[in-house]
């Protein structure tokens, strides 16, 4: 059993593992269960880590030739209802019929002596992710910048025309509530790991709960949308073939998923870095108002998109000082999450800067 021999095969988008994990039990696992489900299992377990990630371990597996996706949670104190592997494979299984941006779900392991947590594999998709530039497959395209980005905008739009009892996950959240519960979540969120030393977070809460707007309409959410969750063909940037990261996924307001997708979206009139995680320089990336209004030319609403979008901004805080924490107290030594806590607070600003001109 090797772990540093799919370089050639997996490309830039991995690298060698550097986690301590039971492979050997991994490996068996998967000649057991996967057994009729893959073409050929023969030849030995290889494994790279994706790099791309900064939460969730991903893990390019191949069984000889055949390669495969395996996704634990990360390391560590893990909050409440995150990094649910079970949900992403759920969701998986019941989008695959309808919607083909969503990779085949092959298999779910909740038997934490394998590798000592819960753990899904899907099947291995080959595209383009645009993370700190655009690849030179799509960069080509005339208009790229442009085109990459509505197509990333029809994606979400397809999502949410899926009616979710249909593909039989009508019982994947409680979309009563939904967005009450996001904010109480959240809050709770931040001060399991911060003893009220910003008093700014609690504020930008308050007036985000007092302006909360009313639900209209239901949908499937990815519930963490945004460019490099992506996937595209070379040669083919109208389209996204990939979404990827699914483990938030339920029901709710599907304005949480475009204002997720603002939030991310870096603009010149930016006075502080609202997407830290993302190094893609977006100057010739499409404004939020031509985001918006090419979700809303497939027939959504996007009333109050501005709240969605404090939301969205708010919430990443949140994740930061997730990620942050996960750093200063030893449970990763990804070297990229110790710079994050300086975009925390900027952030928080950017959210209570957004409400305050929304009352305006």
């Amino acid at each position: 059993m090797t772990m540093t021999n799919l370089e050639e095969s997996a490309g830039t988008d991995t690298s060698p593992v550097s986690d301590q994990q039971d492979w050997a039990k991994l490996d068996a696992w998967l000649r057991c269960h996967l057994e009729g489900r893959v073409p050929e299992l023969d030849g030995p377990l290889s494994v790279e880590q994706f790099t791309g990630g900064h939460a969730n371990l991903t893990y390019c597996v191949a069984l000889g030739a055949t390669e495969m996706v395996v996704r634990r949670p990360p390391f560590g104190d893990i909050a409440p209802g995150a990094h649910d592997m079970a949900r992403e494979y759920r969701v998986l299984h019941g989008l695959g019929p309808v919607f083909d941006r969503a990779p085949r779900a092959l298999a779910f392991c909740d038997d934490v002596s394998v590798i000592g947590t819960p753990f899904l594999v899907v099947e291995r998709r080959r595209g383009l992710v645009v993370r700190d530039e655009i690849p030179a497959g799509l960069a080509e395209a005339p208009d790229a910048a442009r085109r990459v980005s509505m197509a990333l905008v029809d994606a979400l739009a397809e999502l949410h025309s899926i009616d979710a009892d249909q593909v039989g996950l009508g019982r994947l959240g409680r979309p009563d509530g939904f967005v009450e519960r996001q904010l109480a979540g959240w809050h709770d969120r931040w001060h399991r790991i911060d003893a009220g030393r910003s008093p700014r977070f609690d504020q930008v809460h308050a007036r985000l709960v007092s302006t909360r707007p009313q639900t209209t309409r239901v949908s499937i959410l990815h519930n963490d949308y945004k460019l490099d969750n992506a996937m595209f063909t070379a040669g083919q940037p109208d389209r996204v073939s990939s979404i990827f990261d699914w483990d938030m996924a339920t029901l709710g307001d599907p304005l949480i998923d475009l204002g997720t997708l603002l939030g991310y979206w870096k603009q010149e009139s930016d006075r502080v870095d609202r997407a830290p995680t993302i190094e893609l320089d977006m100057t010739d990336f499409p404004p939020h108002d031509d985001i918006v209004e090419r979700y809303a030319s497939a027939g959504h609403d996007v009333d109050h998109i501005e709240w969605y979008e404090a939301f969205a901004l708010w919430k990443h805080a949140v994740v930061l000082k997730q990620l942050h924490h996960r750093f200063v107290t030893g449970d990763s030594a990804d070297g990229r999450l110790q710079q994050l806590g300086d975009h925390i607070e900027p952030i928080v600003e950017l959210a209570h800067s957004l409400l305050s001109a929304q009352a305006t």
